[in-house]
């Protein structure tokens, strides 16, 4: 199983103004700078929790089709599409009056429906093509914890613009964001 991000998020779960505001910053001088901080504070947030934060389409690529198929990067919000190669190595595509789509189990899953069953692939890598949509939605719909743990990155990021504090004692104010997260980290699955 492999997928990939196909269109990002066009907006940021905590906006510049948000995290300006939390850094008490009153001037526009690095604005690009807190912005790049925003985004790499919520790239990484998104992969400690294995969550897609603000809606985005990612493509599952599969070799065949597995009893239920298991949809990463929660919440599920929709299934697009799913296609595949069939045994003459023709691309298909799945009609969803085969499939059901669970969005309430975390993750999200695909199933067959009552008396369906898969169709035959191309025994090839990646026969099976799944594109989804995953996310909570808008920013407005991001959990606040989330958020609060974003803010403390940007200004973890913000304050220690290098690897190592010289003169100073070890805190780890990262492991605050962490256990903002850790309600929201889904285990990792196969």
């Amino acid at each position: 199983m492999t997928y990939t991000l196909t269109t990002a998020a066009t907006e940021e779960p905590v906006t510049l103004d948000e995290a300006k505001a939390h850094l008490r910053i009153d001037h526009d001088d690095e604005d690009d700078h807190i912005a790049a901080l925003i985004t790499a504070a919520r790239q990484w947030a998104e992969m400690y929790t294995r969550r897609q934060f603000i809606s985005a389409t990612y493509t599952l690529y599969l070799d065949w089709f597995p009893g239920e198929i298991v949809v990463p990067r929660p919440p599920l919000i929709s299934v697009t599409s799913i296609s595949y190669l069939d045994t003459a190595g023709a691309s298909q595509t799945l009609a969803t009056s085969v499939y059901a789509v669970d969005a309430v189990a975390l993750p999200g899953r695909i199933r067959l429906k009552f008396n369906e069953s898969w169709p035959g692939t191309r025994t090839i890598e990646n026969a099976v093509t799944v594109v989804y949509i995953a996310g909570y939605g808008a920013a407005t719909a991001v959990p606040e914890t989330a958020k609060a743990a974003l803010k403390l990155l940007v200004a973890h990021l913000y304050e220690n613009r290098e690897p190592y504090i010289v003169g100073t004692s070890v805190s780890a104010l990262p492991m605050a964001a962490k256990s903002l997260l850790s309600a929201e980290r889904v285990m990792e699955f196969s």
